[in-house]
C-alpha cells in the first residue's frame, strides 16, 4: 500500500502555567518530568481505581505549557477528570479541537521528510512509520495519496491500536489494551490509580481478556463474538476488512487465528 494521509479531528486539552508540569505528571500514568520543549509521549489518564478515563498524547510546547490530545469526545472529560485533583495548583486547563494530518503506510523516505516537518509528531508506536501533524500542507509529497477512513482503520487494527470509546472503555484496565508498553511508565512516582497497575505489573497477573490482532470471519461485526472451534473466546471492537481487533478471554488459545 502506498502511502496516504487522512484528516482527522481531536480533542485538545491545554495545560498551561508554572506547575503545569508537576501537575500532569502527578496525574498520567506516565512519565512527563524530563519531556523536552517539542517532543510528545503517550500516557493513560486513570481514575483512583485504575480504570481509564482516556488515552493521551503529551506534547510540550513550552516549559510551562502543554497540549494534549485525546479521541474526539473525551477532550472535556479528561479536562474534568484533570481539574477535579487541580488543588492549590497554579495551571490552566482549557478544551478545543484541532484537525491532524494523519500520514500512515509511508516508505522510509516519506517518513524522513515528513516527521522533519515543524508540528509533526509520532503517531501511535512508529513502528510502521505513523505520524501526526498540525498546519502541515499534506501535498509535500505528490506521492502521498488522500485515504479514506476504512484506510485508515485498516493501519489502526494492524498496528494495534486501541480507540476510546471502541477498543476500550471507562471500564477498561490498563493490561488490556496492549499500551503499557508506551503509555505507562513503572519507575516513576504515584499517580492516580497506579495501585492496580503496579499490583498486576509486580505479581504478573495478566486481565481476565486483552486486545488482540485476530483473523476477521466475513459476518464480524464490532460487538459481536468471537468464536473458535465452537466456543466463545471473546468480542470484535474493531472489524477492518478482513483482519480485527477483539477482546480475547485469557483461557482461550487464539493463537491460530491472532496476526503478529
Amino acid at each position: 500500500m502506498s502511502g496516504f494521509y487522512l484528516e482527522i479531528a481531536r480533542d485538545e486539552i491545554t495545560v498551561t502555567g508554572i506547575d503545569a508540569r508537576k501537575f500532569l505528571n502527578s496525574q498520567l500514568a506516565n512519565d512527563i518530568s524530563g519531556l523536552a520543549i517539542g517532543e510528545s509521549i503517550y500516557s493513560l489518564l486513570l481514575e483512583p481505581t485504575g480504570k481509564i478515563t482516556s488515552l493521551v498524547r503529551v506534547r510540550c510546547i513550552a516549559e510551562d505549557d502543554f497540549i494534549l490530545d485525546t479521541d474526539q469526545g473525551f477532550g472535556e472529560i479528561t479536562a474534568t477528570r484533570l481539574s477535579r485533583f487541580k488543588i492549590r495548583i497554579k495551571c490552566e486547563v482549557t478544551t478545543g479541537s484541532q484537525i491532524y494530518f494523519a500520514f500512515r503506510e509511508l516508505s522510509a523516505e516519506q517518513h524522513i521528510k515528513i516527521a522533519s516537518q515543524p508540528r509533526a509528531m509520532k503517531a501511535w508506536r512508529g513502528a510502521r512509520f505513523e505520524v501526526d501533524a498540525v498546519g502541515l500542507d499534506p501535498q509535500i509529497n505528490s506521492e502521498i495519496r488522500l485515504g479514506t477512513f476504512a484506510d485508515y482503520e485498516y493501519a489502526r487494527v494492524l498496528a494495534a491500536w486501541p480507540q476510546m470509546d471502541c477498543d476500550m472503555t471507562s471500564d477498561s484496565i490498563p493490561s488490556e489494551t496492549g499500551l503499557t508498553d508506551v503509555a505507562v511508565s513503572f519507575t516513576k512516582g504515584c499517580y492516580p490509580g497506579q495501585e492496580l497497575v503496579e499490583r498486576m505489573d509486580s505479581r504478573g497477573t495478566a486481565a481476565p481478556r486483552s486486545l488482540r490482532v485476530i483473523r476477521a470471519t466475513a459476518e464480524a461485526t464490532a460487538g459481536s463474538s468471537v468464536e473458535l472451534n465452537g466456543n466463545e473466546i471473546g468480542r470484535y471492537t474493531t472489524v477492518a476488512s478482513e483482519i480485527a481487533l477483539a477482546l480475547i478471554k485469557r483461557s482461550a488459545d487464539s493463537s491460530s487465528i491472532e496476526i503478529g
